[in-house]
Parts: C-alpha cells; sequence; structure tokens
C-alpha cells in the first residue's frame, strides 16, 4: 500500500483497505491467508496502519467510516481479557502476575498447519518427549507472527522443535495495539464518543507504559520480548525492537538508545540484519526484510535520528538496486551480509521467492524519501544504460524459478 501511494496508485490503496474490512467483517480478523485453514489466526493487527494511510489524503472521515472494523479487530485480540485472573492466560491475552493486561500471539488449533503438514508431523516425531499438540499450536503461532521461524521464538535460541511463541509477550504485537487502541480514540472522538475515546486513550497510555516498564531489557539495551510463564525477558536482540520507536512508545532515553544498539550490534552492510543468531531460519541473520528496515526508518526519524535512518534506508536500497541489477529481480528478503552482488538469502521452509510486494512497495517509499539515493545505487560491474537492462535480463532469464512446492522429507508411518 505504501508502494502504490508513492505511485500516483491511491485508488488501489483505498480498494486494498476495502478488501481488508471485509475480511473483518466476514471473520472478525484479517486471517492469516485467504483460505480457510488460515482462519483460526490473525495476521498482525496494521489495519489501523491501513486507515491511517488513506485518512491521510481522504480526510478524517475515513476513521469514522471504518470504526467498525477497528472495533472488531480489537475485539478480537482482547477476546478473554474480562474476568481474567493474574498469573493467567487466555486466547491472544495475558494477565501478569501483577495485574498488567498485555497481549501474545496464538492459534485456535493444536494441529498440524495445513499447509505445513508434512513437515510438522515430522518436527512432532523427531521431538517425542514433546506434547504434539502443544508443539503445534507454538508452530501455528509462529506464523501469525510474520516471523515464521526465528531463534527468536525458540527456547533454547537454536531450534524449532523448541518454539514456543504462546509463552511470551511480543514487543511488536503489543506496540500494534498499542497504535491501535489510539486510533479507536480517534475514531470515537471523531464521532463524539468522548466516553469511549477517554477510554481507549487510557488503556493506549497504559499499555504503552507497560511496554516501557516490563519489554525493556537493560542487558540488551534494547526492547525484547517477556515470557510470562517463567517471568523473565527472554534477553534476545532482534530487529522488533524497533517497534516501539515506529509506534511512538519509546521514551526519548530509550529511542536514543535503541539506535546506539541497531548501529552497533545490527547494522550490516545491506541493512539492519533480523538477529545476531544463523539458525538457518530465513527470520534469522543474515537476512534483513523489507518491513523491518522501514519502520526502523520511519521509527528513527520520529525520535530524531536521521543520520542512523538515513544510513540503514542508503543500504538497504543499494542492496534492492544491485540486486535486481544482477538478477533482473526483486526479492522477499535479502542477505545484507552479502559481500558479492546478486547473492540470494535463504533459510526457512521454502525457496526465495519472487516479487515481492513489500519489497517493492518499501524500496518504493525509501526512494522518495531518499531520492539521491539512487543515482549511485549501479554497481561497477554493471554497463550503463541499455547494456546493463540487458546483462540483468540474461541473469533474470538463467536464474531458477522458485516456487511454494515442498522439500521431500521422509514421514514415519
Amino acid at each position: 500500500m505504501l508502494g502504490l501511494e508513492q505511485s500516483g496508485q491511491h485508488a488501489l490503496v483505498v480498494d486494498e483497505l476495502k478488501n481488508f474490512a471485509t475480511l473483518i467483517d466476514r471473520y472478525g480478523h484479517i486471517p492469516n491467508g485467504n483460505r480457510t485453514y488460515y482462519l483460526s489466526r490473525s495476521q498482525p493487527p496494521f489495519f489501523a496502519q491501513m486507515v491511517r494511510l488513506v485518512a491521510e489524503k481522504d480526510g478524517d472521515s475515513v476513521y469514522t467510516q471504518y470504526l467498525p472494523e477497528l472495533q472488531r479487530e480489537y475485539a478480537y485480540w482482547m477476546n478473554g481479557s474480562d474476568g481474567l485472573p493474574a498469573g493467567r492466560a487466555s486466547r491472544h491475552v495475558v494477565r501478569l502476575a501483577d495485574g498488567t493486561l498485555l497481549n501474545r500471539y496464538w492459534d485456535e488449533r493444536a494441529v498440524p498447519r495445513d499447509e505445513s503438514y508434512r513437515e510438522d508431523v515430522v518436527t512432532a516425531q523427531q521431538t517425542p518427549q514433546r506434547d504434539s499438540a502443544d508443539l503445534w499450536r507454538n508452530l501455528r503461532a509462529g506464523g501469525e507472527t510474520g516471523w515464521d521461524f526465528s531463534s527468536r521464538w525458540f527456547a533454547d535460541g537454536k531450534t524449532l522443535a523448541t518454539v514456543d511463541v504462546t509463552s511470551l509477550v511480543p514487543v511488536d504485537l503489543n506496540c500494534l495495539l498499542a497504535d491501535l487502541e489510539r486510533t479507536l480514540a480517534k475514531a470515537y472522538r471523531l464521532r463524539g464518543d468522548v466516553t469511549q475515546a477517554e477510554n481507549m486513550e487510557q488503556r493506549a497510555a497504559t499499555r504503552a507504559d507497560a511496554i516501557r516498564r516490563v519489554l525493556w531489557d537493560p542487558q540488551l539495551k534494547a526492547f525484547g520480548d517477556y515470557d510470562f510463564v517463567h517471568r523473565t525477558l527472554t534477553h534476545r536482540l532482534t530487529a522488533a525492537t524497533v517497534y516501539p520507536l515506529y509506534t511512538g512508545v519509546a521514551s526519548r532515553q530509550q529511542a536514543k538508545t535503541v539506535a546506539a544498539t541497531l548501529q552497533r550490534e545490527l547494522l550490516r552492510p545491506g541493512g539492519l540484519a533480523t538477529t545476531q543468531v544463523n539458525s538457518s531460519q530465513q527470520w534469522d541473520a543474515p537476512n534483513g526484510w523489507a518491513p523491518l528496515q522501514y519502520l526502523a526508518v520511519i521509527g528513527l526519524r520520529r525520535y530524531s535520528e536521521p543520520a542512523l535512518a538515513q544510513t540503514i534506508a542508503t543500504r538497504w536500497i543499494r542492496t534492492n538496486v544491485s540486486y535486481y541489477q544482477h538478477t533482473g529481480k526483486l526479492v522477499e528478503k535479502y542477505d545484507v551480509d552479502a559481500a558479492t552482488p546478486g547473492v540470494s538469502a535463504g533459510g526457512g521452509e521454502y525457496p526465495l521467492q519472487d516479487g515481492f510486494g513489500w519489497t517493492n512497495g518499501v524500496l518504493r517509499a525509501l526512494l522518495v524519501l531518499y531520492p539521491q539515493t539512487v543515482q549511485a545505487s549501479r554497481p561497477s560491474d554493471i554497463p550503463e544504460g541499455p547494456a546493463g537492462v540487458s546483462a540483468a535480463a540474461a541473469s533474470a532469464a538463467v536464474a531458477p524459478k522458485n516456487t511454494h512446492r515442498l522439500h521431500e522429507t521422509q514421514v514415519n508411518p
């Protein structure tokens, strides 16, 4: 949607917003994909961001127009919160021992994922000491995070079979929900419902305070995730630490500290690394992902860190452009440590995908913010003009064509 807006395709952005609103109207949330077997979990709650994007051009009436969908998505994420005792969790909601109410990722079903059935059965067979239903629910909840998969979710920090998403209070989800609460407050105020507006403003303020208090990790000098079962932070540094900056939740001092941590620990030649761990999962080092680059850039600019924001954007743009000029395509993720142009990212359950919506959109948005970058992005080994286009086209013609075809895996009867 960001890329479409920057490309003058506002009508398509509105159509996309309507499509997502229709999903919420039908199912109460935006499913993890437009297939029936994804109905048991949601996408991360970015709908409020979409409403804001359209409202920036079409005016504040957009907030009241989509208030019913904002309400319903919020109700989905908060279902089970009423009367939830301290120290307990229900569905997506967690009430900590001190009474603080926050959220987690969850899936309604505790069976193998339909889209990765064989892989999930094999993982359970390889881990007979673990309850299969618990494993499968956590694999499914990992899909809801969007980070499927990452050492961020692994109890041992390295092995998929130890995935433990539902025990964690994640920083990114709670920042998105704080933003949803603020958006609801604005929509209620525009409608003239002061009581509901004040209620949502208080909820947002309470959640933001909890994020600053519970999810700040002095050891990492960054925001992290909280294991509410063991009552401890996970102490795993990831690029999700940028979410409190992007949503304006971080304090000024926290934002300054996060910026220094990003520059020291996660900044790579090609952009921001997702984590510091190379686990062979796709949401780990050395991979970088477009949404995280964008959130970091916007968050750093919001907290008066323009130099680091520009550095991240410049490196990411050059990574994208260089790969395109060597292969003739953009892709879903990039190896931000790659020393040689055109090296493909890897890891995860499927091959590297061509395309990709968020890569295209973020690149378009960042080029608008930093138009001077593209002028210096052509690699030295790619000729200028038509010859360079031909070279890229030739590379693309011989590049492997990737699909979501499953790898061959033996399943024990």
